[in-house]
Protein backbone atom coordinates (compact mmCIF):
# COMPACT_ATOMS: atom_id res chain seq x y z
CA UNK A 1 0.00 0.00 0.00
CA UNK A 2 1.45 3.46 -0.93
CA UNK A 3 2.61 5.58 2.00
CA UNK A 4 0.99 9.05 1.72
CA UNK A 5 3.96 10.61 3.52
CA UNK A 6 6.24 9.81 0.58
CA UNK A 7 5.99 10.34 -3.15
CA UNK A 8 8.23 10.00 -6.19
CA UNK A 9 7.74 11.95 -9.42
CA UNK A 10 9.57 11.13 -12.63
CA UNK A 11 9.83 14.55 -14.25
CA UNK A 12 11.78 13.81 -17.43
CA UNK A 13 13.88 11.14 -19.12
CA UNK A 14 16.78 12.19 -21.32
CA UNK A 15 16.07 11.76 -25.04
CA UNK A 16 19.29 9.81 -25.76
CA UNK A 17 19.86 7.81 -22.59
CA UNK A 18 18.03 6.35 -19.60
CA UNK A 19 19.05 9.31 -17.39
CA UNK A 20 16.12 10.44 -15.22
CA UNK A 21 15.21 13.79 -13.69
CA UNK A 22 12.96 13.15 -10.71
CA UNK A 23 11.94 14.31 -7.23
CA UNK A 24 11.46 12.30 -4.06
CA UNK A 25 9.27 13.85 -1.36
CA UNK A 26 9.67 12.87 2.32
CA UNK A 27 8.32 14.19 5.64
CA UNK A 28 11.54 16.21 6.01
CA UNK A 29 11.55 17.72 2.54
CA UNK A 30 12.13 16.94 -1.10
CA UNK A 31 15.22 15.52 -2.78
CA UNK A 32 15.93 16.58 -6.35
CA UNK A 33 17.33 13.63 -8.29
CA UNK A 34 19.76 12.41 -9.44
CA UNK A 35 21.19 13.16 -6.01
CA UNK A 36 24.25 12.42 -3.90
CA UNK A 37 24.00 11.75 -0.16
CA UNK A 38 27.03 12.65 1.99
CA UNK A 39 27.84 9.83 4.40
CA UNK A 40 27.28 10.62 8.08
CA UNK A 41 27.91 7.10 9.35
CA UNK A 42 27.78 7.93 13.05
CA UNK A 43 25.35 10.84 12.91
CA UNK A 44 27.96 13.27 11.60
CA UNK A 45 29.56 14.01 8.25
CA UNK A 46 33.11 14.13 9.54
CA UNK A 47 34.39 17.64 10.24
CA UNK A 48 31.31 19.59 9.16
CA UNK A 49 28.49 21.33 10.95
CA UNK A 50 25.05 21.00 9.39
CA UNK A 51 25.05 24.60 8.13
CA UNK A 52 28.27 23.92 6.23
CA UNK A 53 26.83 20.67 4.92
CA UNK A 54 23.68 22.38 3.70
CA UNK A 55 25.80 25.04 1.96
CA UNK A 56 27.40 22.34 -0.23
CA UNK A 57 23.98 21.74 -1.80
CA UNK A 58 23.25 18.46 0.00
CA UNK A 59 19.56 17.69 0.54
CA UNK A 60 19.72 14.17 2.03
CA UNK A 61 22.34 12.43 4.15
CA UNK A 62 23.06 8.85 5.21
CA UNK A 63 23.56 7.23 8.63
CA UNK A 64 24.43 3.65 9.52
CA UNK A 65 22.45 1.21 11.65
CA UNK A 66 25.41 -0.94 12.72
CA UNK A 67 27.55 1.96 13.91
CA UNK A 68 24.75 3.90 15.63
CA UNK A 69 23.49 0.76 17.37
CA UNK A 70 26.97 0.28 18.87
CA UNK A 71 27.36 3.88 19.96
CA UNK A 72 25.58 5.69 21.35
CA UNK A 73 22.83 3.04 20.91
CA UNK A 74 19.51 3.58 19.21
CA UNK A 75 17.77 4.06 22.58
CA UNK A 76 19.97 7.07 23.30
CA UNK A 77 19.28 8.56 19.87
CA UNK A 78 15.53 8.03 20.35
CA UNK A 79 15.64 9.61 23.82
CA UNK A 80 17.32 12.68 22.33
CA UNK A 81 14.58 13.15 19.74
CA UNK A 82 15.65 10.83 16.93
CA UNK A 83 18.45 11.14 14.41
CA UNK A 84 17.26 14.49 12.99
CA UNK A 85 17.25 16.25 16.36
CA UNK A 86 20.29 14.32 17.59
CA UNK A 87 22.51 15.46 14.72
CA UNK A 88 20.79 18.77 14.00
CA UNK A 89 19.97 17.88 10.38
CA UNK A 90 16.38 18.76 9.51
CA UNK A 91 16.42 17.36 5.96
CA UNK A 92 15.78 13.81 4.77
CA UNK A 93 17.94 11.01 6.19
CA UNK A 94 18.46 7.48 4.90
CA UNK A 95 19.92 4.77 7.14
CA UNK A 96 21.77 1.75 5.84
CA UNK A 97 20.77 -1.47 7.58
CA UNK A 98 24.21 -2.84 8.41
CA UNK A 99 24.25 -5.22 5.46
CA UNK A 100 27.39 -3.63 4.02
CA UNK A 101 29.23 -4.50 7.24
CA UNK A 102 28.72 -8.16 6.31
CA UNK A 103 31.28 -7.40 3.60
CA UNK A 104 33.48 -4.77 5.23
CA UNK A 105 33.63 -6.60 8.59
CA UNK A 106 33.36 -10.15 7.23
CA UNK A 107 35.96 -11.45 9.68
CA UNK A 108 33.80 -10.18 12.55
CA UNK A 109 30.42 -11.44 11.32
CA UNK A 110 28.69 -14.82 11.47
CA UNK A 111 25.65 -15.22 9.22
CA UNK A 112 22.76 -17.61 9.72
CA UNK A 113 19.28 -17.63 8.21
CA UNK A 114 17.92 -16.04 11.38
CA UNK A 115 20.39 -13.21 11.91
CA UNK A 116 23.90 -11.80 11.74
CA UNK A 117 26.07 -11.78 14.84
CA UNK A 118 28.83 -9.17 14.73
CA UNK A 119 31.74 -8.84 17.08
CA UNK A 120 31.99 -5.13 17.74
CA UNK A 121 35.03 -3.49 16.14
CA UNK A 122 35.14 -1.25 19.22
CA UNK A 123 35.22 -3.68 22.15
CA UNK A 124 34.45 -7.16 20.76
CA UNK A 125 31.01 -7.49 22.32
CA UNK A 126 28.35 -9.22 20.20
CA UNK A 127 25.78 -7.25 18.24
CA UNK A 128 22.92 -9.33 16.88
CA UNK A 129 21.03 -7.96 13.87
CA UNK A 130 18.14 -9.87 12.34
CA UNK A 131 15.88 -8.37 9.67
CA UNK A 132 13.36 -7.51 12.37
CA UNK A 133 16.05 -5.99 14.59
CA UNK A 134 17.44 -3.94 11.68
CA UNK A 135 14.01 -2.41 11.17
CA UNK A 136 13.50 -1.82 14.90
CA UNK A 137 16.83 -0.01 15.20
CA UNK A 138 16.06 2.20 12.20
CA UNK A 139 12.58 2.96 13.52
CA UNK A 140 14.16 4.06 16.81
CA UNK A 141 16.63 6.22 14.90
CA UNK A 142 13.72 7.79 13.03
CA UNK A 143 15.26 8.11 9.57
CA UNK A 144 13.01 8.93 6.63
CA UNK A 145 14.20 5.95 4.58
CA UNK A 146 15.18 2.63 6.16
CA UNK A 147 16.99 -0.06 4.20
CA UNK A 148 16.20 -3.75 4.41
CA UNK A 149 18.89 -6.02 5.82
CA UNK A 150 20.68 -7.67 2.93
CA UNK A 151 23.54 -10.12 2.58
CA UNK A 152 26.52 -8.46 0.87
CA UNK A 153 29.42 -10.63 -0.32
CA UNK A 154 32.66 -9.54 -1.94
CA UNK A 155 33.59 -10.13 -5.57
CA UNK A 156 34.78 -12.40 -6.98
CA UNK A 157 33.05 -15.24 -5.11
CA UNK A 158 31.87 -18.71 -6.18
CA UNK A 159 28.47 -18.62 -7.94
CA UNK A 160 26.81 -20.65 -5.20
CA UNK A 161 27.92 -18.12 -2.56
CA UNK A 162 26.54 -15.19 -4.59
CA UNK A 163 23.25 -17.01 -5.26
CA UNK A 164 22.83 -17.97 -1.61
CA UNK A 165 23.33 -14.34 -0.56
CA UNK A 166 20.86 -13.05 -3.16
CA UNK A 167 18.19 -15.57 -2.18
CA UNK A 168 18.69 -14.80 1.50
CA UNK A 169 18.43 -11.08 0.76
CA UNK A 170 14.97 -11.62 -0.76
CA UNK A 171 13.80 -13.65 2.25
CA UNK A 172 15.17 -11.04 4.64
CA UNK A 173 13.50 -8.23 2.66
CA UNK A 174 10.10 -9.84 3.20
CA UNK A 175 10.80 -10.19 6.93
CA UNK A 176 11.80 -6.51 7.09
CA UNK A 177 8.64 -5.50 5.29
CA UNK A 178 6.48 -7.47 7.72
CA UNK A 179 8.28 -5.90 10.71
CA UNK A 180 7.93 -2.25 9.60
CA UNK A 181 5.54 -0.17 11.72
CA UNK A 182 6.32 3.57 11.40
CA UNK A 183 4.11 5.51 9.02
CA UNK A 184 6.58 8.39 8.77
CA UNK A 185 9.37 6.07 7.55
CA UNK A 186 9.54 4.12 4.32
CA UNK A 187 11.52 1.04 3.35
CA UNK A 188 13.76 0.41 0.35
CA UNK A 189 14.68 -3.07 -0.88
CA UNK A 190 18.16 -4.04 -2.12
CA UNK A 191 18.90 -6.07 -5.25
CA UNK A 192 21.82 -8.49 -4.92
CA UNK A 193 23.28 -11.04 -7.33
CA UNK A 194 26.92 -10.18 -7.89
CA UNK A 195 27.93 -10.01 -11.57
CA UNK A 196 25.31 -12.54 -12.71
CA UNK A 197 22.80 -10.67 -14.89
CA UNK A 198 20.16 -13.39 -14.69
CA UNK A 199 20.46 -13.61 -10.91
CA UNK A 200 20.19 -9.83 -10.59
CA UNK A 201 17.09 -9.89 -12.81
CA UNK A 202 15.53 -12.65 -10.70
CA UNK A 203 16.25 -10.78 -7.48
CA UNK A 204 14.81 -7.53 -8.89
CA UNK A 205 11.63 -9.28 -10.03
CA UNK A 206 11.13 -10.99 -6.66
CA UNK A 207 11.56 -7.71 -4.80
CA UNK A 208 9.39 -5.85 -7.30
CA UNK A 209 6.53 -8.21 -6.45
CA UNK A 210 6.78 -7.08 -2.82
CA UNK A 211 6.11 -3.46 -3.88
CA UNK A 212 8.69 -1.51 -1.88
CA UNK A 213 8.79 2.29 -1.96
CA UNK A 214 12.24 2.27 -3.58
CA UNK A 215 14.88 -0.10 -4.85
CA UNK A 216 18.62 -0.10 -4.25
CA UNK A 217 21.31 -1.91 -6.18
CA UNK A 218 23.79 -3.28 -3.68
CA UNK A 219 26.86 -5.47 -3.71
CA UNK A 220 28.78 -3.44 -6.30
CA UNK A 221 32.06 -1.54 -5.96
CA UNK A 222 33.25 -4.47 -3.84
CA UNK A 223 36.19 -5.57 -5.97
CA UNK A 224 34.91 -5.74 -9.55
CA UNK A 225 36.11 -3.62 -12.50
CA UNK A 226 34.04 -0.52 -13.37
CA UNK A 227 33.04 -2.02 -16.74
CA UNK A 228 31.52 -5.00 -14.94
CA UNK A 229 29.55 -2.70 -12.66
CA UNK A 230 28.23 -0.76 -15.66
CA UNK A 231 27.20 -4.02 -17.34
CA UNK A 232 25.17 -5.04 -14.30
CA UNK A 233 23.56 -1.60 -14.04
CA UNK A 234 22.58 -1.75 -17.71
CA UNK A 235 20.75 -5.02 -17.20
CA UNK A 236 19.36 -4.38 -13.71
CA UNK A 237 17.85 -0.89 -13.98
CA UNK A 238 15.27 -1.92 -16.63
CA UNK A 239 14.05 -4.61 -14.21
CA UNK A 240 13.18 -1.99 -11.57
CA UNK A 241 9.89 -0.07 -11.48
CA UNK A 242 10.00 3.18 -13.44
CA UNK A 243 7.84 4.90 -10.82
CA UNK A 244 10.13 4.25 -7.84
CA UNK A 245 13.53 5.70 -6.86
CA UNK A 246 16.64 3.72 -7.80
CA UNK A 247 19.61 3.91 -5.45
CA UNK A 248 23.14 2.66 -6.19
CA UNK A 249 24.79 1.99 -2.85
CA UNK A 250 28.36 2.97 -2.03
CA UNK A 251 29.37 4.35 -5.44
CA UNK A 252 31.64 6.24 -6.07
CA UNK A 253 33.94 8.12 -8.38
CA UNK A 254 32.52 11.07 -10.35
CA UNK A 255 32.71 9.07 -13.58
CA UNK A 256 30.83 6.19 -11.92
CA UNK A 257 28.03 8.55 -10.94
CA UNK A 258 27.56 9.79 -14.50
CA UNK A 259 27.73 6.30 -15.97
CA UNK A 260 25.11 5.14 -13.48
CA UNK A 261 22.85 8.15 -14.10
CA UNK A 262 23.10 7.35 -17.81
CA UNK A 263 21.67 3.90 -17.04
CA UNK A 264 18.77 5.18 -14.92
CA UNK A 265 20.05 5.50 -11.33
CA UNK A 266 18.62 8.31 -9.18
CA UNK A 267 20.46 8.27 -5.85
CA UNK A 268 24.02 7.71 -4.60
CA UNK A 269 26.18 7.70 -1.48
CA UNK A 270 29.90 7.20 -1.00
CA UNK A 271 32.63 8.09 1.50
CA UNK A 272 35.01 9.01 -1.34
CA UNK A 273 34.56 12.81 -1.36
CA UNK A 274 34.92 13.09 2.42
CA UNK A 275 37.59 10.42 2.97
CA UNK A 276 39.70 11.60 0.05
CA UNK A 277 39.31 15.18 1.21
CA UNK A 278 40.70 14.27 4.62
CA UNK A 279 43.66 12.76 2.77
CA UNK A 280 44.50 15.91 0.76
CA UNK A 281 42.78 15.01 -2.52
CA UNK A 282 40.48 17.50 -4.21
CA UNK A 283 38.09 16.59 -7.05
CA UNK A 284 37.98 18.94 -10.03
CA UNK A 285 36.86 18.95 -13.67
CA UNK A 286 40.51 18.39 -14.56
CA UNK A 287 40.77 15.33 -12.36
CA UNK A 288 41.87 14.95 -8.73
CA UNK A 289 44.53 17.21 -7.22
CA UNK A 290 46.86 15.64 -4.66
CA UNK A 291 47.62 18.67 -2.57
CA UNK A 292 50.61 17.25 -0.71
CA UNK A 293 52.48 17.24 -4.02
CA UNK A 294 55.41 19.70 -4.02
CA UNK A 295 54.27 21.29 -7.28
CA UNK A 296 51.44 23.04 -5.40
CA UNK A 297 53.73 24.70 -2.83
CA UNK A 298 53.71 28.09 -4.59
CA UNK A 299 50.52 27.63 -6.59
CA UNK A 300 48.35 30.71 -6.03
CA UNK A 301 45.36 29.46 -8.06
CA UNK A 302 42.14 28.15 -6.49
CA UNK A 303 41.33 24.46 -6.52
CA UNK A 304 38.79 25.17 -9.25
CA UNK A 305 37.66 28.36 -10.93
CA UNK A 306 34.01 29.34 -10.34
CA UNK A 307 33.57 26.95 -7.40
CA UNK A 308 31.68 28.77 -4.60
CA UNK A 309 33.05 26.69 -1.71
CA UNK A 310 35.23 28.27 1.04
CA UNK A 311 38.28 26.25 -0.01
CA UNK A 312 38.26 27.88 -3.46
CA UNK A 313 38.63 31.30 -1.84
CA UNK A 314 42.12 30.18 -0.78
CA UNK A 315 45.12 29.14 -2.86
CA UNK A 316 46.28 25.62 -3.56
CA UNK A 317 49.53 26.58 -1.89
CA UNK A 318 47.75 27.60 1.31
CA UNK A 319 45.71 24.39 1.46
CA UNK A 320 48.88 22.36 0.87
CA UNK A 321 50.48 24.23 3.78
CA UNK A 322 47.58 23.28 6.05
CA UNK A 323 48.09 19.60 5.31
CA UNK A 324 51.86 19.74 5.64
CA UNK A 325 51.44 21.49 9.00
CA UNK A 326 48.74 19.02 10.15
CA UNK A 327 46.25 21.85 10.62
CA UNK A 328 42.62 20.76 11.14
CA UNK A 329 41.40 23.31 8.62
CA UNK A 330 42.94 21.44 5.67
CA UNK A 331 40.70 18.36 5.87
CA UNK A 332 37.67 20.54 6.64
CA UNK A 333 38.22 22.73 3.59
CA UNK A 334 38.77 19.81 1.21
CA UNK A 335 35.74 17.98 2.60
CA UNK A 336 33.67 21.07 1.88
CA UNK A 337 35.14 21.38 -1.58
CA UNK A 338 34.65 17.75 -2.56
CA UNK A 339 31.07 17.60 -1.35
CA UNK A 340 30.35 20.86 -3.18
CA UNK A 341 31.94 19.38 -6.30
CA UNK A 342 29.71 16.29 -6.15
CA UNK A 343 26.59 18.39 -5.59
CA UNK A 344 27.48 20.76 -8.45
CA UNK A 345 28.15 17.78 -10.72
CA UNK A 346 24.73 16.27 -10.11
CA UNK A 347 22.97 19.63 -10.22
CA UNK A 348 24.49 20.17 -13.67
CA UNK A 349 23.48 16.63 -14.63
CA UNK A 350 19.86 17.40 -13.66
CA UNK A 351 19.90 20.47 -15.89
CA UNK A 352 21.44 18.50 -18.76
CA UNK A 353 18.74 15.83 -18.49
CA UNK A 354 16.00 18.47 -18.54
CA UNK A 355 17.53 19.86 -21.75
CA UNK A 356 17.99 16.43 -23.36
CA UNK A 357 21.75 16.90 -23.52
CA UNK A 358 22.96 14.54 -20.83
CA UNK A 359 25.11 12.57 -23.29
CA UNK A 360 26.97 15.72 -24.35
CA UNK A 361 27.41 16.69 -20.70
CA UNK A 362 28.76 13.26 -19.79
CA UNK A 363 31.22 13.28 -22.68
CA UNK A 364 32.47 16.74 -21.75
CA UNK A 365 33.13 15.69 -18.16
CA UNK A 366 34.77 12.39 -19.12
CA UNK A 367 37.02 14.20 -21.61
CA UNK A 368 38.20 16.63 -18.93
CA UNK A 369 38.96 13.86 -16.45
CA UNK A 370 40.71 11.79 -19.15
CA UNK A 371 42.97 14.67 -20.20
CA UNK A 372 43.97 15.25 -16.61
CA UNK A 373 44.85 11.57 -16.21
CA UNK A 374 47.41 11.89 -19.01
CA UNK A 375 49.15 14.90 -17.48
CA UNK A 376 52.30 14.35 -15.39
CA UNK A 377 51.69 14.39 -11.66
Amino acid sequence: MPNPNFSFRLLHTDARSAARRSAFHTPHGAVQMPAFMPVGTQGSVKGLEVEQLRATGAEMILGNTYHLALRPGEEVVAALGGLHAFGGWDGPILTDSGGFQLFSLADRAKVSEEEVVFRSHIDGRPLRISPERAVAIQEALGSDVAMVLDHVVGLPNPPEVVRDAAERSVRWALRCQKAARRGDQTLFAIVQGGLDESLRAWCARELRELDFAGYAIGGLSVGEEPAEMYRILSSTCPELPANKPRYLMGVGRPEDLLEAVRRGVDLFDCVMPTRNGRNAQAFTDRGPLRLRNLKYERDDSPLEENCPCPACRRSRGYIRHLFMANEMLGPILLTLHNLTYYQRLLSAARTAIERDRFEEFRQEKLAGWACAAKEPS
